[in-house]
């Protein structure tokens, strides 16, 4: 991504396909892809980021569908087509609830697929096969390693492939490398759920997450706790994407690293249907109020259908759009929102206060409900934009500089 400053913030969608959602890869259809796409340049859009299912690319170790793969090009041209550039997912992995392991990871096959030195070998070579094919498409964006495939690296996942923070790093480094064996110079990044923030003893850490790729990802779901304790307009709620951010800057080695909100939405009963159209402008306000955001990708395009069946409740109705391609109403606040940002720089003031993370508590302390978690959110209802910084970092003064901080909170005074 890059950083020059002020940057043109990014607006987009996750693409979930009208019909068939992700299983339209099965019977891939350009037609039905290209009004998808339509509708999603429609609502002034500039990106999508896509998903293939990893069975269905790679349904054999050594075996890489080319047909598969033309199918992926042909989106990424017609997304083109369309004024839309893409972004491409690797390993899925999980989506919406689902898991999509090839058949060669699991039952009489299983194996861990971030120690195996076999299956590993082949999730290099699928990425690697992803990126190159797109390399030379000027609206390709890069790959991401794969879609929160952390789930899969220890609780509460129920058959998880357990492995230690140092595996986790060696692989994460090895998968960013084949993208950039395919598709050199292009921002390659990978993407976690939000254990790697929250959850003691996660394999996945924030350090990884703020130093491994060209950005930092975050993907913010207030289902996690944050709505269930502060309600569907509480502060905590409006500003969790925001809070994500600012937290994942405090791990981050360069203060201008860029951060990608890749998913953000507003999952109902949580976020009542009602007050969907509220909670995305309130959380579009809060995170494009964070320096250093590359921009932002809501999850998602276009609703679940509900003739497909055992879904959780809250997937159905995450989508911009309706499974006819109608606008929802969180969809027209996007495009308004969109609208007013296209071709402006971003550039909003620093945080020059900063709340002091102290690691000695653990990861559980910056989830909902905890000390540092809410300490952040009482701050931030009193009309303070804080910022956060590691405990170690808070009496470096070059650290505070290059950063803009003039000025340290501690929990205790929050």
């Amino acid at each position: 991504m890059h950083r020059a400053s002020p940057r043109t913030l990014r607006f987009g969608a996750n693409y979930t396909p009208a019909r068939g959602w992700f299983h339209h890869w099965l019977d891939f259809d350009p037609g039905e892809t290209g009004a998808d796409l339509d509708s999603i340049a429609a609502l002034g859009l500039d990106h999508v980021r896509v998903f293939p299912l990893w069975p269905i690319f790679q349904p054999n170790r050594t075996l890489i569908r080319p047909r598969a793969v033309e199918q992926l090009v042909a989106l990424a041209d017609a997304a083109a087509a369309h004024g839309l550039d893409v972004a491409v997912d690797g390993l899925q992995g999980h989506l919406s609830s689902f898991d999509f392991l090839p058949a060669w990871t699991r039952t009489w096959h299983r194996r861990n697929i971030f120690t195996d030195p076999e299956v590993v070998a082949a999730q290099e070579e699928y990425l690697r096969t992803l990126a190159a094919a797109l390399a030379d498409r000027p609206n390709f964006l890069g790959m991401t390693v794969g879609n929160e495939v952390n789930q899969f690296s220890g609780p509460p996942h129920p058959d998880p492939d357990l492995i230690t923070p140092e595996q986790a790093g060696r692989w994460l480094e090895r998968m960013l490398a084949a993208c950039e064996r395919g598709a050199p110079g292009r921002p390659h990044v990978h993407a976690a759920y939000d254990a790697a923030w929250y959850q003691d003893g996660h394999p996945f850490t924030p350090a990884q997450a703020a130093r491994l790729g060209a950005a930092t990802v975050v993907h913010s779901w207030v289902f996690n706790g944050t709505a269930q304790l502060h309600g569907h307009s509480g502060t905590a709620t409006e500003h969790h994407a925001a809070y994500l951010i600012e937290l994942s800057k405090a791990w981050a080695a360069d203060p201008l690293r860029p951060v990608w909100l890749q998913e953000v939405g507003a999952p109902a009963p949580l976020v009542p249907p009602e007050h969907a159209a509220r909670f995305t402008r309130a959380t579009l306000a809060a995170a494009l109020d964070c320096p250093g955001l590359w921009g932002v990708t809501w999850w998602c395009s276009h609703d679940v259908s509900r003739e497909l069946a055992d879904f959780p409740e809250l997937e159905y109705g995450l989508g911009l759009l309706t499974n006819d391609r109608r606008t929802k109403p969180a969809g027209a606040a996007v495009a308004e929102i969109a609208g007013a940002w296209r071709g402006r720089g971003h550039r909003p003031a620093v945080r020059s206060t900063a709340l002091v993370l102290d690691e000695v508590p653990g990861r559980s302390a910056c989830a909902p409900g905890g000390t540092f978690f809410e300490a952040w959110a009482a701050l931030t209802a009193r009309g303070l934009r804080p910022a956060v910084v590691l405990a170690d970092r808070a009496a470096d003064p070059a650290h505070l500089e290059a950063r803009g901080i003039t000025e340290t909170v501690r929990v205790a005074d929050a």
